[in-house]
């Protein structure tokens, strides 16, 4: 008998979810993960920590997060298991798998639960989900309210916390190159120095192929090797084309990704884990988006950041030298996230006037301030602003932006540099709705299964924020409970 029943390739969120479910069962368990100790986490660790589920509002979730004073000025509209099916089907224009789908959507809340009895803590996340209003209360927004206790960073540290509590061994430095197979079976995996790992079953939890230029030229099209990768360095496809070797059947859209607006211009803006996700620029929804040509190109305000942001960076690759601008005024400055826009070494212009920053900025004045201009003038200025709400405050300009538009005229003015940086990639490996992975005639390969950003399917063009972690850690457990 081997001395391994199962293997998890990538020690992020979904592996060690794999990992955690497989103990359980009582099965001997082994976490291989390419990065070592120090760079280990997979692009969970690059994350807010934030995780969408459904539930019926603030009562209820106080029963599973930690404690927080403004929990009594707080207001958490309920997300039913309908809105998030909604949204899903809405981000990605209905291109989700419905099986896949109703899976995550139902079993998310019973799974972040399971999780929390491990010992993984989790919060409100109101620096990112909430605006604090004048009488001090805090109004909830965008179907995304929980995070984890520490972020990324924290969210590894409890679960790797956990899984050297229930005994799972975990290899550092392990970079996993293939797959050994007897016949139609996987049986284990070839690490890159030669070395072998035999088990029953074979968990891929090593993500996509964002951290590869060749792979996102070949399947994202010309330009995308020059985004910048915003998470680990690691996920490059390897297993994805091992497991393609094998006869697994791609899975999903393999020609989009999830891309955000991400600081352009500052020289360690990839894979930076002492930033990690404050390199985003998330408040783009209250201001005005202008490229280098000081040209609008897209509805800044068309939903809550949540449904938009992982769309917008393929958005800003496109427009000349990849990079575009976000602009404020004093009056909007205030309410920009603080853990992103106050940043250490941020890309920012600052200037009294706005030809002054568009000279700082490279832009053209004229063109600048004609964009500025025309953007003031088509505001409907009679309709309330409100951040907490599609306030349908518009301008009426082309592109139309559909809420929070504010006029920015108020000195200091705010320049900030972004360009696109690439989150995940969508496509991956097709599996069953249990993570066995499925050849193209529908028949699982015996002792292979896919979860997290390697199982294909969910997502499509966009995809609704917070549900990355979301799936990660419901297909990782549906997974190890079988493998």
């Amino acid at each position: 008998m081997n001395d391994i029943d199962v293997v998890v390739v990538g020690g992020g969120n979904a592996g060690f979810s794999a990992a955690h479910a497989a103990v359980e069962r009582g099965r001997r368990v082994v976490l291989l993960e390419r990065g070592d100790e120090a760079s280990a986490g997979g692009n969970s660790f690059y994350t807010a920590g934030a995780t969408r589920v459904p539930h019926d509002g603030l009562d209820d979730l106080r029963r599973i997060v930690v404690p927080d004073e403004r929990h009594e000025r707080s207001i958490v509209p309920p997300y039913s298991v309908d809105d998030f099916r909604a949204d899903l089907v809405k981000v990605t224009e209905g291109r989700n798998d419905p099986e896949l789908t109703e899976v995550l959507v139902t079993e998310a809340r019973p799974t972040l639960e399971w999780l929390i009895g491990l010992g993984l803590d989790y919060r409100l996340m109101y620096e990112r989900q909430a605006y604090d209003r004048p009488d001090g209360s805090f109004l909830f927004w965008g179907g995304l309210h929980v995070g984890n206790v520490g972020g990324g960073e924290g969210l590894i540290a409890d679960h790797t916390r956990v899984a050297h509590r229930e005994g799972v061994g975990i290899r550092y430095g392990a970079f996993v190159v293939d797959l050994l197979r007897e016949g139609e079976r996987v049986v284990g995996v070839r690490l890159d120095d030669g070395s072998e790992v035999r088990a029953e079953s074979v968990v891929i939890a090593s993500g996509g192929f964002e951290a590869s230029p060749e792979l996102r030229e070949a399947e994202l099209g010309p330009g995308w090797q020059h985004a910048k990768v915003r998470g680990t360095p690691y996920n490059t496809g390897v297993l994805l084309e091992a497991a393609l070797r094998a006869g697994a059947a791609r899975g999903g859209d393999w020609t989009t990704c999830h891309s955000a607006q991400w600081d352009a211009f500052l020289p360690e803006n990839e894979s930076n884990r002492e930033l990690t996700n404050r390199l985003t620029r998330q408040s783009y929804p209250l201001g005005v988006l202008v490229n280098r040509d000081g040209e609008r190109f897209l509805d800044e305000g068309a939903d809550f950041r949540n449904y938009t942001y992982a769309k917008y960076g393929r958005e800003i690759l496109a427009q000349p030298g990849s990079v575009a601008w976000q602009v404020f005024d004093a009056t909007l400055r205030p309410m920009l996230r603080t853990e992103e826009y106050d940043m250490p070494g941020i890309s920012v212009e600052c200037a009294d006037t706005l030809d002054e920053l568009a000279e700082r900025a490279g832009i053209p004045v004229e063109a600048f301030e004609r964009t500025i201009g025309a953007f003031n003038d088509a505001i409907d200025r009679d309709v309330p602003f409100d951040p907490t709400v599609k306030d349908g405050r518009a301008s009426h300009v082309e592109p139309v932006k559909s809420n929070w538009a504010s006029p920015i005229e108020t000195p200091p003015f705010f320049a900030y540099g972004v360009t696109c940086g690439i989150t995940f990639t969508f496509g991956g490996l097709r599996t069953d709705t249990h993570g066995r992975v499925v050849r193209d005639d529908g028949a699982p390969i015996d002792g292979l299964f896919a979860c997290g950003e390697a199982l294909g399917g969910l997502f499509s063009k966009n995809y609704p924020g917070g549900s990355g972690l979301t799936a990660g850690m419901v297909f990782g457990r549906r997974a190890g409970e079988l493998a």
